[in-house]
């Protein structure tokens, strides 16, 4: 796999209820509009978003080839969006090294109201065809609706990326194409993992196990994980870049993205064996030791047993492999959880969510680590309080805290790549003042990261006594930038401390009114803002507020103070630019009117 004197950070709650999404385009049309348009144009859609062109395949490095860039309907004769069902022998790896995204999609198939979600139904090349496809991907709390025109890049009429082993079937292909647009290009998709797909497919937190340290019930985990409809990918580490993509003799290939289809017990020799199921997203190259497709030990299964497992196994990237084989050979297990519910536990438990945003900013907010115990205190500070312990526990509460870096793919061609971060959890003083660097040279964590790592996300799940708790997300160096997201997963709703505005909120204020940062400045900004919210409170209609006491609103249907003064500026700002618009319509009406006379 591959600071300010008071930090500030801002959170919303999340509700756990399906969202419509939110079109990515950049003049907000959706799917249907932009499908519509074509039709009735008689003309098949070219995305202005992310064109045919170079640009869109690299931004690092020159084509070797002469990509040629062709709809499905000029690679064969009669195309197919999907071809008797989305199933994981639909992905088939292309030039481009993104074998974790093509686990997760292998994994996806499994998952057929998740797959539903990610690739609409409503779309073929027949009914309505008109060179538009739209997908739907998760990023960072909230649903993102990602439409694409159908040219895939070509040489000598073959796809190059991902593509089915069918040659009419491309659902995958225009999938990845998508997938590529949210983060940029098909080049900022090389190297990753799985659990990052996962995540961006459902919506759902992650765990990861490290097979030489799980625990010992990790087959009852994992087996309970898939049964809940959890995603699963593996992997096997490597020591140097040279080892990357290198088969063993055994037939498994190293730093390479794993998926898991399934796992069984079944009877052999009187004794009860664990067998794993994995695919290498090749469709091809498969494990030859135990268990695998030809071996012999299935001649000592019944034959009616051996049939519903193998499912007349062919070369095709999938096999199976006793499990005590699987954690000698493979070195990580990646678990992204639909819902954030239990693995270690035979209860399913539905958890509050809460998440935060935030950023690290050199000079004020990018403290670093604990190393750094100068600067370490400048980082962005949470409140947390545990107040009711789990129900099945009187002495403790379950929480699962994951820090979330924020659009680094897309970062990519601008020469930022992920940055080294972890977090640390205190037990907060009952001082509500931010907390200075005193108090870090003398108190030890209570919780923590198990180490800083240059992921998108990382999370852990702990077990704390009830109490007030201090979080504190940070990268590993000082003065590293980047924005965050952060959500935290308890059994019981976690009350949270919100201390002081969001940066982007004043950075907002600032920009609206204009002014400098001098005293005699900032007095207007506060009077300003109270005749802006009575003026639009006697514009908008009663719609109009109730949409935007539910944008900002929360559970008791409140608005705290930084929510208010956003709404307050992002209204005028939109005012600002209707006004704008309408200035800049009359002007061209008038115009019109000087040259007709």
């Amino acid at each position: 796999h591959c600071g300010e004197e008071k930090p500030v950070c801002v959170w919303r709650a999340c509700t756990q209820r399906s969202v419509q999404a939110e079109s990515t385009q950049w003049d907000g049309k959706t799917f249907e509009q932009l499908r519509q348009e074509c039709l009735q144009k008689g003309v098949l859609f070219e995305d202005p978003d992310f064109p045919a062109a170079d640009s869109s395949l690299f931004f690092s490095q020159t084509i070797p080839v002469q990509i040629q860039w062709k709809r499905p309907k000029e690679i064969c004769e009669n195309p197919k969006f999907i071809v008797g069902g989305a199933d994981r022998t639909d992905i088939c790896q292309g030039q481009l090294g993104d074998c974790w995204l093509l686990a997760a999609i292998a994994s996806l198939t499994l998952k057929k109201d998740a797959m539903a979600r990610v690739v609409p139904p409503d779309q073929d090349f027949d009914h309505n065809y008109a060179g538009i496809f739209h997908f739907q991907f998760w990023q960072h709390n909230k649903w993102l609706d990602v439409v694409v025109d159908d040219r895939l890049p070509t040489v000598r009429n073959r796809l190059i990326m991902l593509h089915s082993a069918s040659n009419d079937e491309f659902w995958s292909a225009l999938l990845e194409k998508a997938y590529a647009k949210l983060n940029g290009s098909y080049e900022s998709l090389k190297g990753g993992s799985t659990m990052e797909a996962m995540e961006d497919f459902t919506g759902g937190v992650g765990e990861i196990y490290e097979t030489k340290s799980a625990p010992e019930n990790l087959f009852s985990i994992m087996k309970k994980a898939l049964d809940r409809g959890s995603m699963m990918g593996c992997s096997i580490d490597i020591t140097s870049s040279a080892e990357s993509e290198a088969k063993t003799t055994t037939g498994l290939v190293k730093g390479h993205a794993y998926s898991i289809t399934g796992m069984e017990e079944l009877q052999f020799r009187g004794q009860t064996v664990k067998l794993i199921r994995v695919r290498n997203p090749w469709g091809q190259v498969e494990w030859n030791g135990a268990w695998s497709d030809n071996s012999r030990e299935w001649d000592y299964i019944d034959k009616k047993e051996k049939d519903r497992i193998l499912q007349n196994s062919l070369e095709d990237g999938e096999f199976w492999m006793e499990f005590e084989d699987f954690k000698k050979n493979y070195d990580k297990v990646e678990i992204c959880n639909m819902t954030p519910d239990a693995l270690d536990d035979d209860t399913k438990r539905h958890w509050a969510v809460s998440v935060f945003e935030g950023n690290w900013i050199r000079g004020s907010t990018a403290g670093g680590c604990r190393n750094y115990i100068d600067t370490f205190w400048t980082n962005p500070q949470f409140r947390l309080q545990l107040e009711d312990a789990d129900d099945d526990d009187d002495d403790v509460c379950s929480v699962v805290i994951a820090l979330m870096q924020k659009n680094r793919r897309k970062l990519r061609k601008e020469g930022l790549d992920l940055e080294t971060i972890g977090f640390a959890v205190y037990e907060a003083p009952d001082d509500e003042t931010q907390v200075e660097k005193d108090f870090f040279r003398y108190h030890p964590s209570k919780a923590r990261s198990r180490t800083y790592i240059n992921m998108r996300e990382v999370s852990e799940r702990f077990t704390l006594p009830p109490g007030k708790y201090l979080l504190v997300p940070t990268t590993y160096q000082p003065h590293q930038e980047a924005d965050f997201i952060i959500r935290i997963f308890s059994e019981k709703k976690a009350d949270i401390k919100f201390d002081g505005l969001s940066l982007s909120t004043c950075h907002s204020i600032i920009n609206l009114m204009d002014v400098s940062l001098d005293p005699p400045h900032i007095y207007t900004i506060t009077p300003h803002l109270s005749h802006t919210f009575v003026i639009l409170c006697n514009t908008l209609n009663n719609q109009l507020l109730q949409l935007v006491g539910l944008r900002f609103a929360d559970d008791t249907f409140n608005i705290d103070f930084d929510d208010y003064l956003t709404c307050i500026v992002r209204l005028e700002n939109m005012f600002r630019v209707f006004q704008a618009m309408d200035k800049f319509k009359r002007g061209r009406v008038k115009m019109n009117m000087m040259q007709v006379n």
